[in-house]
């Protein structure tokens, strides 16, 4: 099958390079080159625009960073929305419930259907294909494209027919870990000056009521050896917390602990965190309370 992808990022990298191998014909674009070279290498096609891509081909995958791209990839004059050939749009971003639903709603006046599909389980898992994807729009449009998607993930959850639902779930998803890493970040630091190993907490409150992605994988692969590797950025998760609040605010719905997570991480991104992972943000606390969680601070 011939697949239109746009976004080759560090999550779109791995995306291209999983449906090249699995055998499908790929046209990709990104306005980096040297993105779209690293997969030219491995056999895909460049198109010159987003338009000019979806005349090639019937379904397009969208891996883009900030819901006003989406909107700008899909909607603009050179957009997917007026290309010959698309019948289907599958967004793999985080684009939000509200933008999601304005532009599911103008690709649909074009008679094309819009599934929106944000994934959870950062690079490692786009790399490994084991993310969760949660869709959700027309079911005979996800039924077309789900074998697609067993490519790029291992759980996959089809949420409903509107369009925004599977977006609602990955902000609710991601302002959890936002809150968890934050609290899971200061609590560990407080541990660690006063006196506990840091690796015999994390094994305490990995089988115990404290646990949770921050304490079972974030932390123990990221900050606990100290190496930091880039796996989801601050300025992605803060995205994705400051989506959550914005839409719950507009149901009604009221947040406490959140926005309290929220402002950690804009302080992070304000001392230069935002392109980092953010694991990154345990290094203010450490600073703060002049002592460091992790493998320097471990008992020989």
């Amino acid at each position: 099958m011939k697949i239109g992808l746009i976004g080759l990022g560090n999550m779109g990298f791995h995306f291209g390079s999983r449906l090249l191998a699995a055998g499908h014909d790929l046209v990709v674009f990104d306005n980096n080159a040297s993105a779209r070279a690293r997969l030219e290498q491995q056999g895909a096609i460049a198109a010159s625009s987003p338009r000019h891509l979806a005349d090639q081909v019937e379904i397009v995958l969208l891996c883009l960073p900030m819901p006003a791209i989406v909107q700008s990839v899909s909607c603009d004059d050179d957009g997917v929305m007026h290309g010959q050939a698309v019948r289907i749009i599958v967004d793999l971003s985080t684009t939000g419930p509200s933008v999601t639903d304005a532009v599911a709603q103008a690709v649909a006046e074009h008679h094309i259907a819009w599934i929106g599909t944000p994934v959870s389980g950062g690079t490692i898992g786009a790399e490994k294909g084991t993310l969760t994807l949660m869709a959700s729009g027309p079911e005979q449009a996800f039924k077309e494209v789900e074998p697609i998607l067993n490519i790029l993930g291992k759980n996959i959850f089809f949420l409903g027919a509107q369009p925004s639902l599977g977006q609602t779930m990955k902000i609710v998803n991601n302002t959890l870990c936002a809150v968890s890493i934050v609290a899971s970040c200061e609590t560990l630091v407080y541990g660690a000056k006063a006196g506990l190993d840091p690796k015999t907490m994390l094994d305490v409150i990995n089988v115990s009521s404290g646990r949770s992605f921050a304490t079972q994988e974030k932390i123990p692969q990221c900050i606990l050896n100290r190496e930091f590797p880039t796996r989801f950025t601050t300025d992605l998760l803060h995205k994705d917390i400051k989506l959550c609040m914005e839409e719950a605010e507009k149901l009604g719905v009221p947040m406490t602990v959140s926005p309290a997570a929220r402002q950690f991480l804009a302080f992070a991104i304000s001392q230069g965190d935002g392109p980092r992972d953010y694991a990154h943000i345990i290094r203010h606390i450490e600073g703060w309370a002049g002592q460091e969680f992790g493998a320097a601070t471990q008992h020989e």
